[in-house]
């Protein structure tokens, strides 16, 4: 009878009409996902902005949607809508107009301009390209390279089963930096955020850690031999899909949240990690996302080792999140999306939380409370989207983590552990082709944080949330002109406060959080960017980035013996910690860079 029952379940699930295939895009693509956001703020099509990676399918199907309303399109959206249609031209089941085609047959295409080597026929797809790219980052300080390579295979077969793969192997060299800067010029090319360096060579730094506050995907590093880091990032997975669900287990970097200089929900700067996840869209108004994933944890187990002529080679303590998060459209052109998750810390999966809707708080407290156990570490969030303005963009997305009512009261001098961000987005009015952008975040005081470094907000030892961390804000004002199909230009400015450092201890965590936030600051950091980015062809592009930048750090070291938990270090320390030797004090940073694929 059961198996009656799953065979029908399964037959229904494949029988639904159905899309050419569920793989998602990169979202360092920027370029498509911003375009796709103009069109949303526009009017021209709609999005759940607040959830990616969006499938290859996805976006095919919504440019093919913008595409039959013409009208409302300028000459440089059109354009670049038939541009996107050639990458995505298998997901439509058409081949690419590509130049310097080597291989031009009715099933196959292999060509320079896009690369790529694609295959299809009635049940199975296929799609390969390179992955090759350099950026060439200078200042005052010397010259830092940045190389990447690699492949990835894309895979559609009997239009339900969707499997793919990448691999990026990335590595920075130092060698060109100058010696009267760095003592240790090795050091001085790992730029990101990172925690843990690995390297063979015990004159190395080993353990060596970095917490830098940068605005990009936070890497694993090994040392290698080249005054520098290596960072091998694979990504991949399988999905089983029809027109309304997916279900799969994929390795991937996921973005929870509405923004553009930065989630504070989920913001995919740390590694990728496996998950399983489960997308439902059922009907035009109701959209449900839920993940559950294997996090690194980077803390130690003590009872768990392998023995080897008398060496214990110790293993990590297991750490897992799950998370769901709920969209609601009750009118076209507004989304409400409402969450939670909990990371959680056992030898094991614990089955309650592969249950996709469920306030896991709840779960963690019928299993602990019992023996008056040490809890698991429960977030919930939300995000509000609007586009019913034409033209605007407006969203707000909050964080909440540790929730007391009673903290909401003015009176109350403890605050919640919260982040939220607010910002609009203005694009194609008053002026076409132009966006304005303004983006504000702040962070209370140890939210992402936890007593347990193996319950925090982070995978890697970097965070799952805002790239500041707790007790911290940022200002973001943008203004990006798109001249002409293919050219991005941006002028932006990013103003960064890190106040207060506190970690969190458990037996003094009601002082700590009854401080005043944003108090005393700790780090600044002032930038001017100018960023123009062109695709030449598909898949292939250039960029040319000019940025100033200014960056303190200032002493609090009188707090010392005042609050337990605070950190409380000098102006140089604070400076350390928060920003590589590379862009400490004024700079002016030249980017140049080109690359095939992302």
């Amino acid at each position: 009878m059961n198996k009656n029952i799953l065979c029908i379940l399964v037959v229904s699930f494949i029988a639904t009409n159905i899309f050419s295939q569920n793989i998602p895009q990169n979202t360092s693509y920027t370029r498509i996902y911003d375009f796709l956001d103009e069109l949303a703020t526009d009017g021209i099509i709609e999005i759940n902005s607040a959830i990616k990676p969006y499938s290859r399918d996805f976006i095919a199907q919504k440019l093919k949607e913008a595409q039959t309303d013409s009208n409302r399109l300028n000459s440089r959206q059109a354009a670049e809508i038939h541009f996107f249609l050639q990458d995505y031209a298998l997901e439509l089941d058409t081949m690419p107009e590509a130049m310097l085609r080597l291989v031009n047959k009715r099933n196959t295409s292999i060509a320079l301009l896009q690369p790529a080597v694609l295959y299809q026929d009635e049940i199975f797809k296929a799609r390969i390209t390179p992955i090759l790219g350099m950026d060439i980052i200078a200042n005052s300080k010397g010259i830092i390279t940045e190389q990447r390579w690699g492949a990835e295979i894309q895979l559609d077969i009997a239009h339900h089963i969707s499997v793919w793969g990448s691999m990026r192997e990335i590595r920075y060299d130092g060698n060109r930096l100058k010696n009267s800067t760095f003592a240790n010029k090795q050091l001085g090319a790992l730029l990101y955020p990172s925690r843990v360096l690995l390297g063979t060579n015990p004159k190395r730094p080993f353990g060596h850690e970095i917490d830098f506050i940068y605005n990009h995907l936070g890497y694993q590093y090994d040392l290698n031999n080249r005054y520098g880091g290596d960072f091998a990032e694979s990504r991949g997975g399988i999905n089983i899909y029809n027109s309304w669900a997916s279900i799969g287990l994929v390795k991937d970097n996921i973005v929870w949240g509405d923004a553009y200089n930065g989630s504070n929900i989920l913001s995919g700067r740390a590694p990728s990690f496996p998950m399983i996840k489960l997308n439902l869209k059922p009907c035009n108004w109701f959209e449900l996302n839920y993940i559950h994933g294997w996090l690194v944890s980077n803390v130690i187990d003590s009872t768990d080792y392998y023995s080897e002529s008398g060496l214990r080679h110790y293993r990590m303590r297991s750490k897992y999140i799950a998370a769901n998060m709920m969209t609601f459209r009750p009118v076209p052109k507004f989304d409400l999306s409402i969450g939670n998750s909990i990371i959680y810390a056992e030898k094991n999966v614990n089955p309650v939380y592969m249950i996709p809707i469920g306030f896991y708080k709840a779960f963690d407290k019928v299993l602990t409370r019992g023996l008056a156990l040490e809890n698991q570490n429960s977030q919930m969030f939300f995000n509000v989207s609007s586009r019913n303005i034409n033209h605007l963009h407006l969203y707000w997305s909050v964080f909440l983590d540790e929730v007391s009512f009673k903290r909401f009261l003015p009176r109350s001098k403890a605050k919640n552990p919260i982040s939220y961000k607010i910002g609009a987005n203005l694009t194609n009015f008053p002026f076409e082709n132009i966006a304005f952008t303004a983006e504000f975040t702040r962070s209370n005081i140890i939210v992402y944080k936890h007593s347990l470094d193996v319950l925090t907000w982070e995978n890697n030892s970097v965070g799952l949330g805002h790239y500041l961390g707790d007790n911290a804000m940022d200002i973001y004002f943008a203004i990006k002109y798109m001249p002409i199909r293919g050219l991005n230009l941006k002028l932006s400015y990013t103003g960064i406060y890190k106040y207060n450092d506190y970690n969190y201890l458990r037996n003094n965590i009601s002082e700590i959080i009854s401080q005043k936030p944003y108090n005393q600051t700790v780090f600044t950091n002032s930038i001017v960017a100018l960023n123009s980015v062109c695709e030449l062809f598909n898949n292939i592009y250039a960029h040319i980035d000019i940025q100033y930048n200014n960056s303190k750090g200032y002493d609090i070291s009188g707090n010392a013996g005042i609050i337990e938990g605070e950190n409380t270090l000098t102006e140089e320390q604070n400076l350390n910690k928060f920003s590589p030797i590379f862009y400490q004090g004024q700079n002016i940073t030249a980017t140049l860079g080109l690359s095939f694929n992302f």
